[in-house]
């Protein structure tokens, strides 16, 4: 009678979508870029399965010096390449890497402040060269798209007028140096200036200069919790985090 009792509301229980009775933690480790888009999905994916999901974030170069460390993850997200590449050296598993997203570099100036025209290319360079003071990614902490934008900049010919007045950012968000007057035009990956508070995103850059950065995410060949980790995964590259993807300002892979 006992063991009926037990099996009548074990099965009760996973008829109702309880959690399992391991709950793991996930630890992923993502590029600022694309962190808001793992937060959201991690709280739908913590409710239904009753796993953990620890969220860090760095910029791509960071995170790549970390795993080539030995930092230990269960899912990474970073560009195409660096996850080939960490699948190439067993760090991640061959099979799971899989592309998740792609994200172009915005400008954004202060809440209230005038929206300048951005349509050309011309009209770029003319922001740049009013500007007081320009803030990006210093592209020496390995920010994709800080390293993007001093190239650009010397193509453009004003890369000395720029790096004179640059506001330099050496990880994290750029668009709060807005915000307490540190510059008055910023630049960064769309999804990394749409969280902020106090600013107004102007738009992206023009066709003819955007650069979108792509991400995709791997599990980890070392990771303890792989069956949790690749659950988690999938949720981030289906179909339903696609709406999420797109109001984080960013395109989904599929």
């Amino acid at each position: 009678m006992i063991r009926r009792l037990t099996a009548l509301l074990l099965s009760s229980a996973l008829a109702a979508g309880a959690a399992p009775v391991r709950a793991d933690t996930v630890k992923v480790l993502t590029t600022g870029a694309f962190k808001q888009v793992v937060v959201a999905v991690a709280a739908g994916f913590e409710a239904r399965t009753g796993h953990k999901v620890e969220i860090q974030n760095d910029t791509a170069g960071a995170l790549a010096k970390r795993v080539q460390g030995g930092e230990s993850f269960d899912v990474l997200v970073l560009t195409p390449a660096a996850i080939r590449g960490f699948a190439a050296d067993g760090k991640v598993v061959p099979d799971s890497a899989t592309g998740l997203a792609k994200v172009g570099i915005g400008l954004a100036v202060r809440a209230g402040a005038p929206a300048p025209a951005l349509r050309t290319v011309e009209d770029f360079r003319t922001i740049l060269l009013n500007a007081r003071a320009v803030a990006y990614i210093d592209p020496a902490s390995g920010g994709s798209s800080g390293i993007y934008l001093v190239q650009l900049f010397d193509r453009l010919g004003i890369g000395r007028e720029v790096k004179a007045k640059a506001v330099l950012v050496p990880g994290g968000l750029v668009a709060p140096r807005l915000v307490t007057g540190e510059a008055d035009v910023a630049l960064h990956q769309i999804s990394e200036i749409l969280p902020v508070q106090g600013v107004t995103l102007v738009g992206p850059l023009p066709d003819e200069i955007q650069n979108y950065t792509e991400y995709a995410g791997g599990v980890g060949a070392a990771s303890a919790h792989r069956e949790a980790a690749q659950a988690f995964l999938s949720v981030l590259s289906g179909t339903s985090a696609a709406d999420t993807i797109r109001s984080k300002g960013m395109l989904p892979s599929r």
